[in-house]
This record gives structure tokens, C-alpha cells and sequence, in this order.
């Protein structure tokens, strides 16, 4: 029985997790961690990183940047496979997840959804088909989410950046400039409202005519049946920085 220690378990997510374990065969939510201790999880829940006592198989983090460094020192500490499900992090602290990989496995996403992974792959290919056509990210997301635009944004907007020979730029924000746009850049857009899981639509925009792809999360069950799976896969690998491709 692989034994899990939740990064973040008091988070939507971090729930949303907890109750993914619960139903899968052959692993199990040993303790959790997070800011406090609401009484509410059926595991033991600590707030003192200095405290864990009980040592997992594989840690899942879904927490903010700064909760994930901790965790990672923990990690670090014992050799504790990690997976590595939280976003918002800068290119900085990219090359830091890096450097911890080196010492013990690390399975790294912005998204823990097989389909988002694909769709990654598909707007790559449709980028070099496609390359006389405007391409604009567009990227929904519930009202409490923190970082923008979102980390599945940045993927795919980097998939099609590399199948372009990275020669593309990324613009956020159109409102202070007053020129049209350049051939050699990727509109990125953030919409935050309501209770929306996360859609992602990637369009291409040619001469009288458009291309859209869209996927659209319902529910968050999606990213913690995704964490589950990249935990029972990390957890028998050798140091590295692992990530869905590797799993797919």
C-alpha cells in the first residue's frame, strides 16, 4: 500500500484529493499538512513542518509556490518521491524544482489532466500546419484562483512556442499599447469568475476563417484521479524531474 502525505490538504484540491485516495486501490492518505488543523480529514493533519512524524512513500503537493519549497526541503530530508501539482511558480523557481529533481524523483504539471496533455500536443502540430494565423490563448478559471494567467496556459503556450522555434513572444495585456499586433506574438487572456473548474481555448485565427480547440473541466476529480496516477508512477522511479508525457 503506497502511504501519500497531502501538500495543501486543506485546499479544494488537497479535498478533492483526499477523497480520489480514498476510492483508488493499493494507496492511502497516511497524514496531511497545511496552515492549520480544521478537524475535518480523516487522517492525522499537521501545521509544523518540524513535526511530521510519519514518513510517506510519495508526497502529492497542491498548495501555493512558498508551501511547495517547504514541503520539498522535507522531501529532500527523507528521499520522498514528490509530485508536484501547484502553479503560479516563476522561471526562477522552475530551475529550483530542478535542482531537487536531481536528488530525488520529482513528477512536475501544471495540469494533471490526460486530455489537457494531449491537447498540448495537438496545438503544437496545429501551430506549424497553421503558421500564416494569429494565435490567441484564452483561459477561464473560478473567482479564488490566485495566479495569472494560469500555469495550463503557459504550457500551451510554450508547446506551440517550441514547435515554432521559440520565436514567439507572449502578450498579457493589450489595454497600454496602441499598435496592432505582431506576427511573432501569443495573446494570452485571463478570465476569472463563478465556480468554473478551468476551460482552456486555444484559437488560431486566419484569413476568414478561425480554428478552435477547447477543453473544459467539469470537476476537479479530473486533476486528483491525474495525481494519483503520477503518484503511484513517481513513486517506483530514480531521481529526475518526470512529467505527464513520461506518464502518457
Amino acid at each position: 500500500m503506497i502511504k501519500v502525505l497531502i501538500n495543501g490538504c486543506n485546499g479544494k484540491m488537497g479535498q478533492e484529493l483526499a477523497k480520489a485516495i480514498e476510492i483508488a486501490p493499493d494507496i492511502e492518505t497516511l497524514c496531511g499538512f497545511d496552515r492549520q488543523d480544521t478537524g475535518d480529514n480523516k487522517f492525522p493533519v499537521f501545521t509544523n513542518i518540524n513535526d511530521i512524524n510519519l514518513i510517506p512513500d510519495v508526497i502529492i503537493d497542491f498548495s501555493i509556490p512558498i508551501a511547495t519549497f517547504n514541503i520539498l526541503e522535507f522531501a529532500k530530508k527523507h528521499n520522498i518521491p514528490t509530485v508536484v501539482a501547484t502553479t503560479g511558480f516563476s522561471n526562477e523557481e522552475l530551475e529550483k524544482i530542478k535542482e531537487y529533481s536531481k536528488l530525488f524523483p520529482i513528477f512536475h504539471s501544471s495540469n494533471m489532466s490526460y486530455e489537457i496533455n494531449l491537447m498540448s500536443k495537438l496545438v503544437a502540430e496545429l501551430a506549424k500546419k497553421l503558421s500564416d494565423s494569429d494565435i490567441e490563448i484564452i483561459e477561464t478559471h473560478h473567482n479564488r484562483k490566485i495566479d495569472s494567467p494560469s500555469g495550463t496556459a503557459l504550457m500551451l503556450a510554450n508547446s506551440i512556442n517550441n514547435a515554432l522555434d521559440n520565436e514567439m513572444n507572449y502578450e498579457y495585456n493589450r489595454h497600454s499599447r496602441r499598435e496592432k499586433r505582431s506576427k511573432n506574438e501569443i495573446g494570452i487572456h485571463s478570465i476569472r469568475g463563478g465556480t468554473e473548474s478551468g476551460k482552456h481555448t486555444v484559437m488560431f485565427l486566419g484569413n476568414d476563417e478561425t480554428f478552435e480547440i477547447t477543453h473544459n473541466v467539469t470537476s476537479r476529480s479530473v486533476f486528483a484521479s491525474g495525481a494519483v496516477k503520477a503518484a503511484k508512477f513517481v513513486v517506483l522511479k530514480t531521481p529526475g524531474l518526470y512529467n505527464m508525457n513520461d506518464l502518457v
